[in-house]
């Protein structure tokens, strides 16, 4: 107001007959959104001086707030229902302190639970990676497990040996990452303070740690005994050949521990979901994401050993024939990079969704500024301000007021006195602000019946178009008659079309919306949209219509824009932070997966060598094999979180499904890279072992 008007601090201002003077800028109003303030800018005026101003007379509209301290142990929630009948019947309205608190701590939930599922997800994705690192420890350790068989040790023995070292691990796991969470946990408040207006008092919580332990123990158990299951089918005969005979039938326990996993991810979801059906849909998708990477990884390793390229270099061959070497880590590197990329794109691609449709002020082209109470002789004139200022009209449209007084064959009063009646009393007693137009707006599209642009003025029953949520709340649908109130005036209609309605567009937007002809020349005013650059294009313009038409009213909206991108900015923050606790997971499982397989490389790039290849030559076999991993892992990843997305959009958002193809392309990119230069920094001393330290240890 104070830029608009080019005013400051201790200048003299009159509010109607009164004349004071500037006390100071209020940034923001306690207790009131920045949306509504921006929307009806505030001056604040001592009460007893208000009666001066003149403002307060036949015909003013104002609105009167009245705060209570109800006495302590009242139950206000209760006081106000008691009441709710006769606040509806004098039209007041009534909000308590426990309903904001219910509220906020509804999103709050909301936020927690799909934090806990992100959370889960880097859980499960360590998960994969203990379950690489036992299956390599118990590879190694089967002659081992035969000789004891040998010596006359039990199945039970032997299995018991290397699961108590597993769970030895995953104590040892548990307990270094409760320390960590704790210790996080304090530097928590210092991250948050900007974002949150209140101080934040971290406290221990010893159920939610050793629910954190609990899950954590129970879920690295589960992945250990799939590998273990290979322990118990170790035959004492298998000494001299368990390298080439590898046993082949399915284990009673990896079958029951697979299904015990299973149970594990939707007894998780179902608990952190608001909704059962985002439970199912979240464990499901996450099970469909798990199968696809594992088809893909055994699709990669059956393609890999049946393709012959012929006449290719040597170094691209080899490299890709290491995807089904004996010992490779295909599968397991597809599925933990693959998931990493999934998770973490699918989060991604879905903020950037709701980015797009949600308002945002920094889109070129958005309007951001609205101008009504245009009166009709005024619209070529106000446009013609708007463009001397350098500004486009982006929209504009006439607004007829009307009030609905019949649906079919039913008197509106009569439906409001109807306490069996399930319409909406606010729909009914309403004042419908329509408009007359022979075009669809860019923000509405049609959903039932046709269009009607024009139409004979004298028209008895008139066609019009409604919103297809209006319509639902009111009972009606195609072919049904509406009557209306036009000052005093009855209009019969039927409704031709309905329209689907994209209300978080800065465009006129209407409930129902009459051809040309009938309206035309109906009392009506006008509201223009469009767009300012800066806080000083909107100041300049809205002294100018001061100065030219004292009665248009100017809204910048930007203040509003800016403050939801400020919201959504920070909401991304939360996720993609939690999402990099996932992509670190999938980092640590990818350098464990390298290392694990150190030997078995090492093994490899010797014979190389006896063979002839130079060092320079085995490592970029490394750096094939690595660059198809991580290509073939982030090119599924990248197509399940783009399903993923689309079904987000569909079916949880309701917003159109949007594609930035330089994620995607991104995310191939730099998972492959990730991929090679992690191999690369892990493999740098493989090609430099002597090629009889290797055969010695034979």
């Amino acid at each position: 107001v104070l830029g608009q008007f080019e005013v400051k601090v201790g200048d003299p201002v009159r509010i109607g007959a009164f004349t004071t003077h500037i006390a100071g800028a209020l940034r923001k109003v306690p207790g009131e959104t920045v949306a509504f303030a921006t929307l009806a800018p505030r001056v604040y005026l001592r009460l007893g001086d208000l009666d001066q101003t003149g403002l307060l007379q036949q015909g003013s509209l104002a609105r009167y707030r009245r705060l209570y301290r109800f006495p302590d142990g009242t139950d206000v929630p209760a006081l106000v229902e008691k009441h709710r009948a006769r606040l509806d019947a004098l039209r007041l309205s009534a909000t308590t302190v426990q309903e904001r608190k219910e509220d906020l701590g509804q999103s709050m939930r909301n936020l927690h639970h799909f934090l806990n599922l992100v959370g889960f997800i880097a859980l499960l994705l360590g998960g994969v990676g203990i379950a690489s690192a036992i299956h390599v420890h118990v590879k190694q350790k089967l002659p081992t497990v035969a000789v004891l068989r040998c010596l006359g040790a039990s199945v039970s023995s032997a299995f018991g040996i290397y699961l108590v070292q597993a769970l030895a691990l995953g104590l040892v796991g548990a307990a270094l990452g409760t320390v960590a969470g704790v210790s996080f946990q304090q530097l928590l408040p210092r991250i948050v303070a900007d974002f949150v207006p209140v101080e934040v008092d971290a406290r221990v919580s010893w159920p939610a740690i050793l629910e954190a332990a609990a899950i954590g123990f129970l879920v690295c158990l589960l992945f250990a005994l799939l590998p273990l299951a290979a322990v118990r089918r170790v035959s004492p005969l298998q000494v001299l050949r368990v390298a080439y005979e590898p046993a082949r039938r399915r284990d009673p326990l990896q079958l029951a521990t697979v299904a015990l996993l299973v149970l594990t991810v939707f007894a998780f979801a179902l608990g952190h979901t608001r909704r059962w059906q985002d439970g199912l849909g979240f464990a499901g998708g996450l099970l469909i994401a798990f199968g696809a990477l594992a088809a893909m990884g055994q699709i990669a390793v059956r393609t890999a050993r049946r393709i012959r390229l012929a006449g290719w270099p040597f170094v691209i061959r080899q490299g890709f024939a290491s995807v089904h070497r004996p010992h490779n880590r295909t599968l397991l590197l597809v599925v933990s990079l693959g998931l990493g990329t999934f998770l973490l794109l699918t989060l991604h691609l879905t903020q950037a969704s709701l980015l797009k449709e949600w308002i945002s002020g920094r889109e070129s082209g958005r309007p951001n500024a609205i101008l009504f109470d245009i009166q009709t002789d005024q619209r070529g004139p106000v446009a013609d301000l708007v463009r001397a200022q350098g500004l486009p009209v982006v929209d504009e449209a006439p607004i007829v007021t009307m009030r609905l007084t019949r649906i079919k064959d039913r008197e509106v009063q009569a439906i409001l006195g109807d306490p069996a009646s399930k319409l909406p009393g606010w729909a009914l007693r309403r004042e419908f602000r329509s408009t007359f137009s022979d075009r669809l707006r860019d923000s509405e599209q049609l959903v039932a019946g046709a269009w009607i642009d024009h139409v004979d003025p004298a028209q008895e029953l008139i066609p019009i178009s409604v919103e297809d949520g209006i319509a639902r709340e009111l009972g009606v649908g195609l072919n049904d008659e509406l009557l209306w109130d036009l000052q005093g005036v009855p209009l019969r209609t039927r409704i031709a079309s309905l329209r689907k309605v994209d209300w978080r567009r800065v465009q006129p937007n209407f409930f129902v919306v009459f051809p040309r002809g009938p309206l035309d020349d109906a009392p009506a005013f006008h509201v223009l949209v469009t767009r300012v650059e800066s806080a000083e294009d909107s100041a300049r313009l809205q002294r100018a219509l001061v100065a030219a038409f004292p009665n248009v009213s100017a809204i910048d909206i930007t203040l509003v824009l800016r403050t939801l991108d400020q919201i959504l900015e920070k909401i991304a923050f939360v996720i993609r932070f939690m999402a990099l606790f996932t992509v670190v997971t999938g980092v640590v499982v990818l350098v464990a997966a390298v290392v694990s397989g150190r030997f078995q490389r090492a093994k490899e790039s010797v014979l190389l060598r006896v063979l002839g290849a130079s060092r320079r030559q085995v490592l970029r076999i490394l750096m094939v094999e690595y660059a198809t991993l991580g290509l073939l892992a982030s090119g599924t990843g990248v197509v399940l979180a783009v399903a993923a997305n689309a079904a987000l959009a569909t079916w949880v958002f309701e917003i159109p499904f949007h594609l930035p193809w330089a994620a995607p392309l991104t995310a191939i990119a730099s998972v492959t890279s990730l991929t090679v230069l992690t191999g690369w920094l892990a493999s740098r001393g493989v090609t430099r072992q002597p090629p009889l330290e290797i055969l010695r240890s034979e």
